[in-house]
């Protein structure tokens, strides 16, 4: 029993350091297991950190890549700039309609309002504003074309050219009666001049004056405001104010903007003693100063009898106002005005008349006319230059 019991006990003693060399065994083995865990655990640890800080670092980036950052910028400037441009355009065909700020205060208080809100780089609101401002200038040709109207009933309806001197008539075109102011002058006995301000080529701040100012000058009995140009209250005509750049030969034989390739692809009227011509082009034409006057203007109305010009792009001349243009038939001259009419519409009233030739000249609030001492048109505002009719 004795021995059985020592059996036992040497047994257990066995089972016990065998017990115990397994969990020192196994102590050592989780042991270093646990610490290459820990070593590859933490290194996992702070690649996947590092990652995630880059990840955050490169989501940052493409939420703050300066290039977007220029892109939306770009785009807030382009529409603000649009939205100027587009104000700035209603201010110009307020100007142009001669609008009376004392009595459209409302009007160019819309105007300012939308000015405030572009300054604080509020297109939208700028823009709904436009619209509105946009509607009421329309009210305002509407009210301006009503007027018109009326004085059509006054005028006596002809589509016959006078043969000389001055008349107003309604000529019917389409359906329609425009009322047209015009002169007419045998080339046997006038001389078409140009007076201008300005003694050679001008790019800023130029000199102007009235047409009646550049009729008394030359000695003339008639004269229409000339082709158009940059008006200092003009926004856009900043840095060129009352400028022009098309090719014009003055009553001193200077060629103005004789260099300016940019515009000589408009055309150009030539009086030369008893007669007139038009190039299309004023490059086709030299510098010859044995003519009386060269002027480049735009569009061409009609050549050889025919209308050259349809309606363009260009908001400005598909707006009804009052229209002045230059113009010939055989040895005669004609200069006038027609009333609430498109530049097409112009082109189609003169066609009507017979006329062989013409060229559109600035309209709007530059348009003046003068005859036998007072305006029949206009004054309008001063410019750089007038075309005036002299006898011979």
């Amino acid at each position: 029993m004795k021995f059985f019991k020592q059996k036992i006990n040497l047994w257990m003693l066995v089972a016990g350091l065998f017990l115990g060399i397994s969990i020192w065994i196994y102590v050592l083995y989780k042991r270093e297991t646990s610490s290459l865990e820990f070593q590859f655990g933490n290194q996992i640890n702070d690649i996947s950190s590092e990652l995630n800080l880059k990840k955050q670092e490169i989501e940052s980036l493409k939420n703050d890549d300066q290039y977007k950052k220029n892109l939306a910028l770009e785009g807030e400037i382009k529409n603000i700039q649009k939205t100027y441009d587009e104000a700035v355009k209603s201010y110009e065909d307020l100007i142009d309609l001669r609008v009376d700020i004392s009595k459209n205060q409302k009007i160019y208080s819309k105007f300012s309002q939308i000015l405030a809100f572009l300054s604080k780089g509020n297109y939208a609101s700028a823009n709904d504003n436009l619209l509105i401002l946009e509607k009421e200038i329309n009210s305002l040709r509407a009210t301006l074309a009503s007027k018109s109207a009326v004085a059509v009933l006054e005028v006596k309806k002809s589509n016959e050219t006078p043969d000389s001197g001055y008349s107003r008539q309604g000529v019917e075109v389409d359906g329609e009666t425009f009322v047209i102011d015009i002169l007419a002058a045998s080339l046997d006995s006038t001389k078409v001049i140009v007076e201008t301000s300005s003694e050679s080529d001008c790019v800023n701040n130029c000199p102007v004056s009235t047409l009646a100012d550049f009729v008394s000058r030359g000695g003339g009995f008639a004269g229409i405001n000339g082709p158009y140009f940059c008006p200092a209250e003009y926004p856009s005509c900043s840095g060129k104010t009352n400028s022009f750049d098309t090719l014009l030969m003055n009553k001193n034989k200077y060629y103005f903007n004789s260099s300016n390739n940019v515009y000589s692809s408009v055309p150009a009227l030539i009086f030369s003693g008893n007669s007139a011509r038009l190039v299309g082009k004023s490059s086709d034409w030299g510098r010859d100063t044995g003519v009386d006057s060269v002027i480049a203007s735009q569009p061409l109305l009609l050549s050889g009898g025919e209308i050259r010009y349809g309606n363009d792009n260009d908001t400005k001349r598909t707006q009804k106002g009052s229209r002045s243009f230059i113009a010939y038939k055989g040895n005669l001259v004609y200069i006038g005005v027609v009333r609430n009419a498109t530049v097409a519409e112009v082109a189609k009233v003169l066609k009507t008349l017979g006329i062989e030739g013409a060229l559109n000249l600035d309209s709007g609030g530059s348009t003046a006319f003068w005859v036998n001492g007072k305006y029949v048109a206009g004054p309008g505002r001063q410019t750089p230059f007038g075309i005036v009719l002299v006898k011979k």
